[in-house]
């Protein structure tokens, strides 16, 4: 996970690229991260950097959050002893929600923040969510099975699944057999999603495609890896050789005279 972010998926639009063409964008806001921690070789046996986003009062910090902020330089002494006081306490960005991003290859400090500006315009992420929770669903919509005859004397097993289990051998339901049950709910990652959009006044990424959550959820953002901003960089001049050698081709052999018609050809 060379670099990754902290985000809330905001909702989803549309946008216009240069040539006219509409494209279906999720607006994911990822900024301000905070810098919470460093971890080196040496002082912690693999390297990694701790991202905290989304606003949060001290006071609703359990004290071994507090406590871990304090020895790494995010929080003071006296801001911690005065977190658990009485009295009302202005929100401090980037550390309600903390996520560990291993080998990030980004060189940056505790109390740093991040944004957008992390990521370029073409770049490809992966997009890690908790998709919708849907409750109790039968096999119809869970496992999209066809259902039973509506006629033919079919009574009762419209939306059924039939049967499910066996006779003598094995005699038990088979593991892994689909039937009706908890839908969604469940940690998905949705790979190669270009972006669109960078607004770093707005802390605002534009991702083309869907993205796994509703509304005011929070996900994470990383570094593709199937598609690297180096391989998206091969990737672009291997096409441009092709056209280039297309272009050449073409030039070389010159258009073809049309040929004269048949009623010609006979004069």
């Amino acid at each position: 996970m060379p670099l990754g972010l902290l985000g809330k998926k905001l909702g989803q639009t549309r946008v216009y690229d240069a040539q006219g063409a509409a494209i279906h964008v999720t607006v994911i806001q990822c900024g301000p991260n905070r810098v919470l921690q460093c971890k080196t070789v040496d002082n912690d046996g693999y390297k990694a950097v701790q991202l905290g986003f989304g606003p949060q009062k001290p006071q609703r910090l359990a004290k071994p959050v507090l406590g871990h902020l304090a020895k790494n330089g995010v929080f003071t002494e006296d801001e911690v002893k005065k977190a658990r006081a009485e009295g009302e306490k202005k929100a401090i960005d980037g550390i309600a929600h903390i996520r560990e991003f291993r080998d990030f290859s980004k060189e940056v400090k505790t109390g740093e923040l991040l944004g957008p500006s992390l990521f370029n315009v073409g770049d490809y992420v992966d997009v890690i969510g908790v998709t919708k929770g849907r409750g109790f669903e039968g096999v119809v919509k869970r496992h999209r099975f066809a259902g039973g005859d509506s006629t033919h004397g079919a009574k009762g097993w419209h939306r059924r699944g039939g049967a499910i289990g066996n006779r003598l051998f094995p005699g038990t339901v088979l593991r892994g057999m689909k039937m009706p049950g908890h839908m969604g709910q469940v940690r998905r990652t949705v790979q190669n999603l270009e972006i669109i959009q960078v607004r770093e006044s707005d802390n605002v990424l534009l991702i083309r495609g869907a993205v796994p959550g509703a509304a005011g959820d929070y996900v994470v953002i990383r570094e593709s890896k199937k598609l690297s901003r180096e391989r998206v960089v091969q990737l672009q001049a291997q096409a441009e050789e092709r056209a280039k050698a297309s272009s050449g081709k073409k030039g070389k052999g010159g258009a073809k005279p049309a040929a004269a018609p048949a009623a010609a050809a006979k004069k």
